[in-house]
């Protein structure tokens, strides 16, 4: 079977997301197309998340695995959950995270990028509709972020001939790679959330591997914005500029 037509999972990173993580399972739920597996890594939560995907998966229209993840930080979480997945069978792996609502063909877009035989699709990241965006946080942000994507082109750490194929615009919400690719490449680095995006260093790995790398505009995901307003514009996207802010108390990192 080919790679592009096997099992297809979804990995979902959570760390103490009980009182919002609903939404994002209910979405998952709604999708057009359901032939595929969850597994939700449970990153050391201290509430009720894994109780309450344990009941999500008594009505679930698809598998559901939960998967308990000691080792604190997006990266060791995302990592566990992609390779808990291609040890039962994955071929195709597909990560969001337990804030944020992918649209309902998400699944049906990674697929049909598969399809096209590209190895790794980084999706676009719309903000929550329910969360009621400003104007400049429906529009202004994200021209933002897309700004910082073009000089992540220019930088030279980015422009190596060791790279296979261009930078892209990478948001670790919404990522596909084959399993294939993430196994040659390494993987997702185990990086605790404040230290280097793990999203990026993933980027770059499987860069080095592959010239079958795409910005898929197609697999939307509609992505909190309650980091943005706790820490306003300039920390938020200082943040996601390699770190370049982290807040004094490190415990902040995980915004509620």
């Amino acid at each position: 079977m080919s790679a592009r037509r096997g099992p297809l999972w979804v990995v979902v990173p959570a760390y103490n997301e009980e009182s919002g993580m609903a939404a994002t399972l209910t979405a998952l739920a709604s999708q057009t197309d359901t032939d595929f597996t969850l597994a939700v890594v449970d990153n050391a939560s201290t509430d009720a998340t894994a109780a309450l995907v344990r009941r999500f998966a008594g009505t679930a229209p698809f598998p559901v695995h939960v998967v308990r993840e000691e080792e604190r930080g997006t990266g060791a979480a995302v990592d566990t959950g992609f390779r808990y997945a291609i040890a039962r069978g994955a071929a195709l792996l597909v990560r969001t995270d337990a804030d944020c609502l992918p649209a309902a063909d998400w699944i049906a877009a990674a697929r049909a990028e598969f399809g096209r035989g590209t190895e790794l699709a980084c999706g676009r990241s719309v903000p929550r509709r329910d969360e009621r965006p400003s104007l400049a946080e429906r529009y202004l942000l994200p021209g933002v972020v897309r700004a910082t994507a073009l000089y992540g082109r220019c930088r030279s750490a980015h422009r190596h001939p060791r790279y296979r194929a261009p930078y892209v615009l990478c948001h670790g919400h919404n990522i596909a790679v084959t399993a294939e690719l993430y196994v040659r490449c390494g993987g997702t680095p185990r990086t605790p959330l404040e230290g280097p995006p793990e999203d990026v260093a993933l980027l770059n790995r499987a860069r080095e591997h592959s010239d079958r790398i795409a910005r898929a505009e197609d697999m939307v995901v509609y992505a909190s914005l309650r980091r943005l307003r706790a820490w306003g514009a300039r920390r938020t996207l200082l943040w996601c500029w390699d770190r370049r802010y982290r807040p004094a108390d490190l415990k902040e990192v995980h915004v509620r």
